[in-house]
Formats: C-alpha cells, structure tokens, sequence
C-alpha cells in the first residue's frame, strides 16, 4: 500500500511538471518552413523589395525623368523614353507632366498630368509605363520617387535566403514592461534621419539564465522589433534584424520567434530606406536563428 501510494504521489508530480501544450517539433518546424515560403513569396511579388530599380530624391522645381543620362532622374535604359516628362515639386506637392509622345498611365487611365503626391492625401497614386511602376514616397522631410521593374532580374535570379536550422529554444516567452507614461524610442534610418517613434513598451526575456531586454515598436496589430546581435559582424545582415511578435495575452506574456528573424529590405537592395535596431536592442550576445545575411549581386 505504502509503494503504491508513493507511485501515485510520483505520478502526480510529473504530470504537474509536464507542459499543458508540449510543443510538437515536427509541426513547429513546418509552421517555420510555411511563414518561410510566405517571406520568399512577399520578397518576390510585385509590391517585394526585389524589383526596385531606383530610389531618387526630388529638389524643388523641376526634376526631369527618363532613359537619358542627362535627366535628373535616370530610368533603366530601354525601359523608356529619352525624354519621358518632368516631376514639379512645389509647396510640398508634386506633380507629374508627360512628354506627348509618351504612355503613362494611372489606374488604367493614360495620363499627360497629374498631382501624384499631397501633404494631406492618404492614397498617392501609382504611376505605370510598361514594366515599371512608381510613386512617391516621404522620408521626414524629403520626397523621392520609389521606381519598381516587375520585369527585374533580381526576381528572376533570386535564389532564396540561408538561414539556421529551425531550433526550438529560440522560441522564447518574453513579457512587455508597459510604461506607466507615453514612451517614445529614437529610430534612426540609413539615410542618418531621426524620428521618435511610439514604443509599447519593453519586452524582457531569458536567454541561457541571462535577462534581455528590447524595445518595441507598434505595427498595426502587431509587435515590431528592430534588433542586432554579435552575429551582425559575420553571419547575419550586419545592421540587423527585424521580428514581429503578437501582443501580449491577459498574463502580459507573447513569444518572440527568433526563428522568424529576417533581414531588413536593405539586405537586397539599395533603394530601401530601412529603420536601424537602437542601441539599447544590440543585444550582447549570438543570436543563431533565423535569416543569414544575404548574398545577392546588387
């Protein structure tokens, strides 16, 4: 009797011990491999980072465009016209003119001039001459025009992305200290511009018995955090990291997925405009999960 109930008692712990929901390597593995085929598709559609072929800013006045070296903007050769047209910059608003001879169109609608960007609009329209699409874009102070090739043969050429093995110990609880007062965080972008922007607040987490901690951002629903890590300096991107996170339950507790660690739009192209992991989100330690840097020949 005494054995017996010493077996109960034994038996009763373990189950105590053991997690509600134990985590199935198999199918967390192909959860990992289905949001990796989901990145590859989003990189390599027509709204991806890799059909850009240009990002140029735009001075007040008179910025002409077109195939031809002598245009203050240079589209792709062969893609247009010498001589396409002129963007107007005027009081914050820009506004496209057409060469006669040449098609453009907005929404399916050929277009000799138009106001493509207001300080007040929402919705700037998307601009199309055959396989290249453009629009404005604001960045602080400056405007530019964001010019995509959906013909281009960084998609065609695109090879996918090296990452680490799918670990399990990545996967991380992490609880967000939620600020008592509205909490702002510096971000700052490759182009050295600096903008405040809204933090929820801080998420901590244990790595290996050591606390981290790294600062938030908000994302629509989600959670957007900009990191580095020791790994920066050989294996991954060398400015960092991205990884979104959901907000946190009732128990102030989400999971921070290094698995789904990515590399920012700059890793593969030049005409990104991509936010820098702050300081205090260079994490002192080797982050083994997730994207490696990108190898590609822009």
């Amino acid at each position: 009797m005494k054995k017996k109930l010493i077996f109960i008692l034994l038996l009763a712990t373990a189950c105590q011990s053991r997690p509600e929901n134990p985590l199935d390597p198999v199918a967390y593995a192909a959860e990992i491999e289905h949001w990796h085929e989901a990145r590859i598709n989003s990189l390599k559609s027509d709204n991806g980072w890799l059909n850009l072929a240009g990002l140029f800013w735009l001075q007040d006045g008179i910025n002409t465009f077109g195939s031809d070296p002598d245009n203050s903007l240079v589209f792709p050769e062969g893609k247009i016209a010498s001589k396409a047209g002129f963007f107007l910059v005027r009081n914050g608003t820009v506004h496209l003119n057409v060469n006669p001879d040449v098609e453009i169109f907005s929404n399916n609608t050929r277009i000799s001039e138009l106001q493509i960007f207001h300080p007040d609009s929402i919705k700037q329209p998307v601009l199309t001459h055959g396989s290249l699409q453009w629009f404005v874009i604001k960045r602080d102070d400056q405007l530019g025009i964001r010019l995509r090739d959906l013909k281009s043969a960084e998609v065609e050429q695109f090879t996918g992305i090296e990452r680490y093995p799918v670990d399990p110990e990545w996967r991380v609880v992490a609880k967000l200290e939620v600020p008592l007062t509205p909490k702002t965080i510096d971000i700052t972008n490759v182009l050295g511009q600096t903008i405040a922007q809204k933090s929820p607040g801080t998420l901590v987490f244990d790595w290996q018995k050591k606390t981290y901690r790294l600062d938030a951002l908000e994302e629509g629903t989600e959670l957007f955090i900009i990191f580095g890590d020791l790994t920066n300096t050989s294996e991954t991107y060398p400015a960092g990291r991205y990884l979104y996170a959901q907000p946190p339950g009732p128990d102030g507790t989400t999971i921070l997925d290094f698995n789904k660690a990515y590399n920012p739009p700059c890793a593969f192209t030049p005409y990104a405009t991509c936010p820098l992991p702050p300081p205090q989100n260079v994490l002192p330690l080797a982050v083994q999960a997730g994207e490696k840097n990108y190898h590609g020949d822009h």
